[in-house]
């Protein structure tokens, strides 16, 4: 898959854009505030149709349109896919209210001009985005890394999508209904109408996590192994808040070595958790909440043994999660045949020579990659010279041309 046009009316501090974009690797430079990191958002949002800076899609709208009677943002991108043309917009409208109510946001998705739901875009545009706060992936709450997980799930498996849409209203259901059945002081069998529903969707996110972190966890490995040169072996461990393994199958396990869930179906998984549900009940209607479920589950990232969210430093922390997503890369390949587009923002800070050479070597080697820098020099002559090197400047996109020629020293 190939990114080869890309269009951005009122998006962040685009006005108009209208670019072509290029095979190989692209280095966007300028400096902060202008919109390298929006272009980045941008192209993420087509494949996504969620950003990873915006609480809400309002906000992506620049703000010298939101003064405008109707104002609106539009995102267009023209791509390659299994050697077709594709092309995917969004439409972003601010409907006007009237005396008695508020304006209200309205988005429109549209895969090759027919009107789509968010969870077909698994079969559009592709891309993996790494920014500075992606740390929080690592050092953050379990939800970041759920969150991550799932955004990369997503992109290539819509059935997983919707189990996982699926799973969040029945949560809520599920939730709502022991707060009231708590508040009577009654256990009834209205809960087992959406325990079996919880069962059912998470079964699917509990298979398929288990399924994608154990890919990653083989793909991430030695890619990480490369980027230390050879010093730090990264793993990656599920740690499930419903465990379809029995602990008698982990009982003979070595040592530091994880349990391999995805020997366990999806059916098994199913109704092991719809037992589980039914067994936590009366904890949960005092509770009040579901405390059983993949919306409690974690996974851990250790590098020779050691647990990076407690232990690992700043440039550690940085290597495996830049790990984590060039695997991400590989594994959307290999789930979907398609290469998709990776955006790296403000890559090489806190990585030292030896890293960034091998991560330049990598992001050279890929079919399609944009890549920002504020600094161009951290950039050596032969990445420059064999990329497309834009400068970005209060939202206007030209070619770069370099103010003078490098100190050879």
């Amino acid at each position: 898959m190939l990114l080869q046009h890309l269009s951005l009316t009122n998006v962040r501090n685009f006005i108009r854009l209208e670019t072509e974009v290029l095979s190989g690797a692209t280095l966007i430079v300028g400096a902060n505030a202008q919109g390298k990191t929006s272009l980045l958002e941008a192209v993420y949002y087509l494949a996504r149709a969620s950003s990873p800076h915006a609480q809400s899609d309002r906000q992506l709208i620049n703000f010298l349109a939101l003064r405008e009677a109707a104002p609106f943002a539009r995102l267009v991108a023209e791509f390659r896919r299994a050697d077709r043309p594709q092309r995917v917009e969004i439409r972003l409208v601010i409907e006007p209210g009237n005396s008695s109510t508020e304006p209200r946001l309205h988005r429109e998705v549209l895969l090759n001009g027919v009107r789509r739901r968010v969870s077909d875009l698994a079969g559009g545009l592709h891309a993996v985005l790494f920014l500075p706060q992606d740390l929080r992936v690592l050092e953050g709450p379990p939800s970041e890394r759920r969150q991550h997980l799932d955004s990369s799930l997503a992109q290539a498996d819509a059935a997983y999508a919707e189990s996982l849409s699926e799973y969040g209203k029945v949560l809520a259901q599920r939730n709502a209904l022991l707060k009231q059945l708590g508040d009577q002081g009654n256990q009834t069998s209205q809960l087992s109408f959406w325990d079996e529903e919880l069962a059912e969707h998470g079964a699917t996110l509990i298979r398929g996590r288990a399924l994608a972190l154990a890919e990653h966890d083989r793909l991430a490995a030695p890619i990480h192994h490369d980027l230390t040169r050879g010093r730090e072996t990264l793993h990656l461990e599920y740690l499930p808040s419903y465990d379809p393994l029995p602990p008698a199958a982990q009982l003979g396990l070595p040592i530091q070595t994880a349990p391999d869930r995805t020997v366990v179906s999806r059916q098994a998984i199913r109704d092991g958790l719809l037992h589980a549900l039914e067994e936590q009940r009366s904890e949960d209607l005092a509770r009040g909440s579901t405390s059983l479920g993949p919306h409690r589950d974690d996974f851990r990232f250790t590098s020779n043994g050691i647990d990076l969210r407690s232990y690992g430093s700043r440039g550690q922390n940085r290597t495996a999660m830049l790990a984590l997503k060039l695997a991400e890369v590989e594994w959307l390949h290999q789930r979907t045949s398609e290469w998709p587009v990776l955006l790296l923002d403000e890559v090489l800070a806190e990585l030292d020579g030896e890293r960034r050479q091998d991560l330049l070597r990598r992001v050279t080697d890929l079919p399609q990659a944009m890549v920002t820098t504020a600094d161009v020099e951290m950039f050596d002559e032969e990445f420059c010279r064999r990329a497309t090197v834009w400068e970005v400047a209060a939202g206007v996109l030209r070619p770069w041309q370099p103010s003078a020629p490098r100190d050879p020293a």
